[in-house]
């Protein structure tokens, strides 16, 4: 029987559904005071949220075809063309013809891509080590606990990228 990816069902365990609704709702608080804290800092890196999750995937699969890029984004080819078209102009993808059929177009991140998805990393890490300095030594292991349960949960999915280290050189997306 193939794998299907959990979905949140509202109706099926009220418990569980509280227990998820709960754990949005502190998500979101903890989300919108950290945005509020390094915004600032997220607007000097030049991307929008659209371009950097785009440069995320394509990082992530090495190289990927338009077409894969719209339906694993959900939109249409002209509007994945469109974020693609002005990564390209500001040099961090590049875009060939795929040689196993030319009618398609094969994307890849260059040097300045890659930059620019280490800038975000750093910003991001730079952000929750700010953070966890403020947190109890006692309470990191919960933190660090919690972390690894919903990494694993990730990974887990459908479709997920194979377990790497979570250095920096080698984890996937987040902005």
């Amino acid at each position: 029987m193939p794998e299907t990816r959990a979905t949140y069902e509202p109706d099926a365990d009220p418990a569980r559904r509280a227990a998820i609704d709960r754990l949005v709702s502190a998500f979101d608080v903890l989300m919108h005071r950290m945005v509020s804290t390094h915004a600032p800092q997220f607007l000097e890196v030049g991307l929008t949220m659209s371009q950097a999750k785009l440069l995320y995937l394509v990082q992530a699969q090495g190289h990927v075809r338009m077409s894969a890029l719209a339906s694993g984004l959900a939109v249409s080819l002209s509007t994945v063309s469109g974020v693609v078209d002005r990564l390209v102009d500001l040099g961090m993808l590049t875009r060939h013809d795929d040689p196993a059929d030319r009618r398609q177009v094969v994307i890849r991140i260059t040097e300045e891509g890659v930059a620019h998805l280490e800038r975000l990393r750093e910003l991001n890490a730079s952000e929750l080590r700010a953070l966890l300095a403020r947190v109890d030594v006692a309470d990191m292991p919960a933190i660090e606990r919690a972390l690894d349960v919903l990494a694993a949960a990730a990974g887990s999915a459908p479709g997920a990228a194979p377990a790497t280290s979570a250095s920096p050189a080698t984890e996937g997306e987040p902005a």
